[in-house]
């Protein structure tokens, strides 16, 4: 019998344990789920980081460190992305099961206890944040969104979204937005970060030798929790693909043209056409055997990267290549054939058993990581669809080449974003 998460709620928490020996450490993620605001997006991005620095018992970052040290090395971190039309912050912490060290006390104890602590016992300083902490990390998230603006490639990516759900929450960044951050201080931050608690949605994961009773059992003194019950996701509303295609061209100091496309797909992670959705983008871009990068890439040479990205919780899927500039018309003629062509059913039984077999492997290997296996499961939670690794290859083994055309037609592309050089602007 495969391992299965067990679930339960304990105040404004739902909880997930998956009781397993596999693994020698007892990995804990908190998701930390908000919807996407203008108001928001900003203070709730800097909120971790801000978090990271010291707790009430560890107020101190040196204090903070040591703790972890002292709990044999645990692992803290945390990651800001979005879900569909949410902010999500996932805080995690690894630490090394008790049998295997000799420890007096209970190491998955006193890890929910710190964990707790440093997302709902923060280190203030008159009832605030501390200031020192707050104005040190605006730096840090500051100097974040400018890695992505000189990334280029990222850059081009965050664009093409940003004009194409430009009257959606999604076009924020899960980072919040630079010109934001010199109107926050410690007291306005303190203030949103406790609304943030307020409204926020907990999903507290635990996998290794554990089970859901005594999680429950010590998560209950662990998180300093504003009443109230559970919240939970909402799947965003699918938004048809323009009547027309927008074209958005950007001029900046670059070399090589980045071409980027946003499409509509029609569905979504939660609904039964997603695996044969997610077989389309296998065979479009995602794979070295996939038509973008053999005839884009490879055939034709026209890019020096292409490929393609679904996001399921979205209903959205991206292309994204570098190309020379004055080969802008080609690569987008080029691209455009490969949509055509798989609407047309033009991939071979070949290179649909091969993208299968990819993906199944990529899910099996989820099962050797207890993070993974979690964010998988997250997933599944966020879109209300419960899916099981196994149950999930079945899925997508199951999808046949007409499965894969009907999808295709849902795909509808929305925007071309170009970014270029300057020469010629007026």
């Amino acid at each position: 019998m495969p391992e299965q998460f067990e679930r339960g709620e304990l105040e404004r928490l739902r909880l997930h344990v998956l009781p397993t020996k596999r693994f020698k450490t007892f990995a804990l993620s908190l998701f930390a789920g908000i919807p996407l605001s203008e108001s928001r997006v900003t203070p709730t991005a800097l909120t971790p980081f801000v978090l990271r620095r010291g707790t009430q018992s560890y107020p101190d970052t040196l204090q903070f460190r040591e703790r972890l040290d002292n709990l044999y090395g645990a692992g803290f971190g945390f990651d800001l992305y979005k879900r569909g039309d949410h902010q999500v912050v996932n805080f995690r912490l690894d630490i090394i099961n008790d049998r295997f060290v000799s420890s007096s006390e209970s190491l998955l104890k006193e890890a929910l206890k710190f964990l707790g602590e440093a997302v709902t016992a923060p280190a203030l300083e008159d009832g605030k944040f501390r200031p020192k902490y707050v104005e040190a990390e605006k730096t840090t998230v500051s100097k974040r969104i400018d890695a992505i603006i000189n990334d280029k490639i990222r850059y081009a990516g965050e664009r093409c979204v940003e004009e194409m759900c430009r009257n959606e929450p999604f076009r924020l960044h899960a980072l919040g937005r630079k010109d934001d951050l010199p109107g926050i201080d410690a007291g306005t931050l303190t203030e949103a970060y406790r609304s943030w608690l307020q409204d926020v949605s907990l999903d507290l994961y635990v996998a290794g030798d554990t089970s859901l009773s005594e999680v429950q059992e010590i998560v209950g003194g662990a998180f300093r929790l504003p009443q109230g019950s559970p919240a939970g996701y909402q799947e965003p509303a699918l938004i048809p693909a323009r009547d027309e295609v927008q074209t958005i061209v950007e001029r900046l100091d670059v070399g090589q043209g980045k071409l980027n496309m946003g499409l509509r797909v029609g569905s979504s992670y939660g609904s039964d056409k997603y695996p044969a959705l997610l077989v389309y983008n296998g065979l479009l871009g995602a794979f070295p055997h996939s038509k973008l990068f053999v005839n884009v890439r490879e055939k034709a040479s026209l890019a020096y990267y292409a490929s393609s990205r679904l996001d399921g919780h979205k209903g959205i899927m991206t292309i994204q290549s570098g190309i020379e500039i004055a080969n802008y018309e080609k690569a987008v003629g080029i691209i455009r054939e490969q949509l055509a062509a798989l609407e047309r059913g033009e991939f071979t039984a070949d290179d649909l058993a091969k993208t299968k077999a990819m993906m199944s492997n990529q899910i099996r290997e989820i099962q050797d990581s207890a993070f993974e296996r979690i964010g998988f499961d997250f997933s599944g939670v966020v879109a209300g669809k419960d899916r099981t690794g196994e149950s999930f290859i079945s899925e997508l083994e199951a999808v046949t080449p007409e499965m894969v055309v009907e999808a295709a037609k849902d795909v509808k592309l929305d925007t071309i974003y170009f970014l270029r050089d300057r020469k010629g602007e007026g």
